[in-house]
């Protein structure tokens, strides 16, 4: 019987020796994985913060803040399974029923539910690369709109007309973000043949360099817009390519002032727009002139109709 119990005690001690030892590697492993984690979620938040705004940077801080959580419930839970199932397996409890049935759960939820698992990879990917967050105008799948709500498994927009759309994260294949740090004016002009091209670039530099040095524009714009080429002979006229930087945000708004004060300048300074043209070929001021007719002086009573011709005498 003490040979019994002492062979009994010595079994227990050896199992329990390897559970504590399955236990410290666990927390090892996790540790140095969640280790690993923070320093490459680091790196991408440093380089994510350096292409964004004081304002931004705070809303990027959150975001990593929750992708590093939800990598280390990931981490924890897929270390705690495998943790326990040794543990299982050294107090003697066959372990080997159990992985084959969450196998086939594993197999029947992949199938069952690929779609929402491939939604939840595809927004993890987007968070860690940062490809847009909430409040950016992207579009994606086909759809233009303002990220009201960014999720693992959807982008929530809503479009100019107000409308809401629901996309999941699986069908966004390409997401072009519309307020990425700046964005480019790039506007065409077009002027009339005739038009002295150089001091109409002349005007339109002076317009764009007011507009930078207004102090209501100054700190929406990055690089002043100026007339960089001329761009096309057509058949209305010259086009004027003008270029410039500004911040995404304000790309709208700058671009609605420029076309403002470049509309006034050219009025100021007898530039003109060329006239539409109609299939037929001719100008629409053409078209109404010749609608129009000669006017007849002011005061003038419209002609009435001939007076009859006088009456011959009868014969005599």
């Amino acid at each position: 019987m003490p040979d019994t119990y002492s062979g009994w005690l010595a079994v227990i001690a050896d199992r329990l020796l390897i559970v504590l030892v399955i236990v410290v590697v666990c927390i090892a492993i996790t540790r140095l994985s969640l280790g690993a984690v923070r320093r490459v979620l680091g790196a991408m938040q440093a380089r994510a913060q350096s292409e964004s705004s004081l304002d931004e940077a705070a809303e990027v801080s959150k975001r990593f803040a929750t992708i590093e959580a939800l990598v280390g419930y990931v981490v924890k839970g897929f270390v705690m399974t495998i943790g326990g199932l040794l543990v299982l397996e050294q107090i003697g409890l066959d372990v080997g029923p159990a992985i084959a049935g969450l196998g086939v759960v594993g197999i029947a939820i992949g199938f069952g539910a690929q779609a929402i698992v491939r939604d939840f990879f595809s927004g993890i990917l987007i968070l860690l690369e940062n490809q847009y967050g909430q409040g950016d105008v992207v579009e994606i799948a086909g759809v233009t709109g303002t990220v009201e709500e960014l999720t693992l498994r959807r982008t929530v927009l809503r479009d100019a007309d107000g409308v809401v759309h629901n996309v999941p994260n699986g069908e966004i294949k390409v997401a072009s973000n519309r307020t990425r740090v700046w964005r480019r004016i790039n506007h065409d002009v077009v002027v009339a043949y005739g038009t002295d091209i150089e001091y109409a670039i002349s005007v339109f530099d002076a317009v764009g360099a007011a507009l930078a040095a207004d102090p209501a524009w100054a700190d929406k714009i990055l690089e002043t817009p100026t007339v960089d080429r001329v761009d096309q002979l057509g058949e209305r006229g010259i086009t004027l390519k003008i270029l410039g930087r500004v911040r995404a945000g304000e790309m709208v708004a700058v671009t609605g002032e420029l076309r403002k004060r470049i509309l006034a300048a050219m009025a100021a300074n007898g530039i003109e727009i060329p006239a539409p043209v109609l299939p037929s070929g001719m100008p629409v001021s053409g078209l109404m002139a010749a609608s129009a007719g000669p006017r007849s002086q002011a005061g003038d009573d419209p002609p009435g109709p001939e007076p009859p011709p006088p009456a011959m005498p009868p014969d005599a």
